[in-house]
C-alpha cells in the first residue's frame, strides 16, 4: 500500500493566509491571533488539549480525530518549529510544546542550519535540508509504512505542492479575511488541475475542503 503525503487540519481564512507577519516567541502566528483560526477544532470533544468534559461531536469532530490516523512521521517548516531565523542562536529552545510534543512520531524541520537532533517524550525532531523529494524519502523511512503528514505551514505546503508529490489534502477555511500575512493560496481551485475536490461545509460555520489526486 502506498505511504501518502497528507495534509491534515490546515485551517485558512476565507483570503487564504495561514498565518500572520511578524511571528515571535510570545506570537506564533504573528499579528494573527490563532483563536480566531482554529475555534472550531477547540470546540470539539477530541481536541486533545481538552481539559474539560463535554465538547463537540459531528463533522468537526471527526477531522479533529483524524488528524492522528496513519500517520508515522511529520514534515513541518522551520518556522512552525519555532522563530528563529539565520543559524541557530539557542539550542536550548526545543519547539512550542514543551516536554510532551502533540505529534508522537519523528518529525523533519525543514531548515539551511543543521543541529542535533532531540527527543521529547515520544517525538524527536530531525532538523534537515534538502530537496523536499529527498526529505519526503526520509520521512517516509521512519514513518515505516504509514503515512507522513505535511504540517505547514503554507510555504511548506506550497513548497510541496510545486514539486508536486503531495497526494491529499484536508484545508480548513475559516469565515474571516485577515488581509495580510503568509498565504497557502489565492483561490482553491488553483489546484484543480491535479485534485479533485469536495466541499463540506460545517455548522460551526468553517467549511472543510478536500483534495485527492486525479
Amino acid at each position: 500500500m502506498a505511504q501518502l503525503l497528507r495534509v491534515q487540519n490546515f485551517n485558512v481564512s476565507s483570503d487564504g493566509i495561514g498565518a500572520g507577519e511578524d511571528q515571535t516567541l510570545e506570537r506564533p502566528f504573528g499579528h494573527v491571533d490563532p483563536a480566531r483560526l482554529f475555534s472550531w477544532a477547540g470546540a470539539t470533544a477530541s481536541w486533545p488539549m481538552r481539559t474539560d468534559p463535554g465538547g463537540s461531536r459531528g463533522l468537526d469532530d471527526h477531522f479533529t480525530r483524524d488528524y492522528a490516523r496513519n500517520i508515522g512521521a511529520e514534515i513541518m517548516g522551520r518556522n512552525k518549529f519555532g522563530p528563529q531565523r539565520g543559524p541557530w542562536q539557542d539550542h536550548e529552545w526545543q519547539g512550542w510544546w514543551g516536554e510532551e510534543p502533540p505529534f508522537h512520531t519523528p518529525v523533519f524541520v525543514l531548515t539551511h542550519h543543521g543541529r542535533p537532533s532531540i527527543t521529547l517524550s515520544d517525538t524527536t525532531f530531525h532538523f534537515v535540508g534538502g530537496e523536499p523529494a529527498e526529505i519526503l524519502r526520509q520521512a517516509r523511512e521512519a514513518a515505516r509504512g504509514k503515512d507522513v503528514r505535511l504540517g505547514g505551514g503554507a510555504t511548506t505546503i506550497r513548497e510541496f505542492l510545486d514539486a508536486d508529490l503531495v497526494d491529499t489534502l484536508h484545508v480548513v477555511v475559516s469565515p474571516l479575511k485577515l488581509g495580510t500575512g503568509v498565504r497557502l493560496w489565492e483561490s482553491p481551485d488553483e489546484l484543480l488541475d491535479r485534485f479533485h475536490m469536495d466541499v463540506v461545509p460545517s455548522p460551526s460555520g468553517v467549511t472543510h475542503h478536500l483534495f485527492w489526486r486525479k
